[in-house]
């Protein structure tokens, strides 16, 4: 997958001569020193839980919240949100999962915050437009940075 491929034709050269040199890999470390310990199932659905609490307490209900290993290959993604609707008598029920790729179990939390709050903000915008991305910001104000430097990060990744 091309990381940067949204990105202006400086940036990228930008990052590919400071992937060549290391010193992306650096100052990316420096900035994320440290993981966020939210390793299972369980405490991913906790730390989402509390997110949605927060900011989209009148939204849809989560019905499912996990980890998973072929997202990143099935669907070239980072997460995603998905539904279901099933009928129940004369209503229609839906169904709302999210699903984030295992990687971020090793990756800085600001990184995995970054992917829910987006997959979040799917349960009330279904296009990333501005009022998608306003709600993004709204729930984590350094979101397009963190965006950005998970590009950055899974850049140098992908080309050791």
């Amino acid at each position: 997958m091309d990381w940067l491929a949204g990105y202006g034709e400086e940036l990228q050269a930008q990052a590919e001569q400071l992937r060549v040199t290391g010193e992306l890999r650096e100052r990316l470390a420096k900035r994320y020193p440290s993981g966020h310990g939210i390793t299972d199932n369980g405490r991913l659905r906790d730390y989402v839980m509390e997110i949605k609490r927060d900011y989209l307490g009148q939204s849809a209900p989560l019905h499912k919240v996990g980890y998973s290993d072929k997202i990143a290959t099935l669907y070239r993604a980072l997460g995603t949100h998905t539904y279901a609707v099933r009928i129940q008598g004369s209503r229609l029920k839906r169904k709302n999962e999210l699903r984030v790729a295992s990687l971020f179990k090793e990756l800085p939390g600001e990184f995995l915050r970054m992917v829910v709050v987006h997959e979040l903000a799917h349960l009330r915008h279904r296009d990333h437009d501005k009022a998608f991305y306003r709600l993004c910001e709204h729930m984590e104000p350094d979101y397009h940075q963190y965006e950005m430097d998970l590009r950055l990060w899974l850049f140098d990744r992908e080309k050791r």
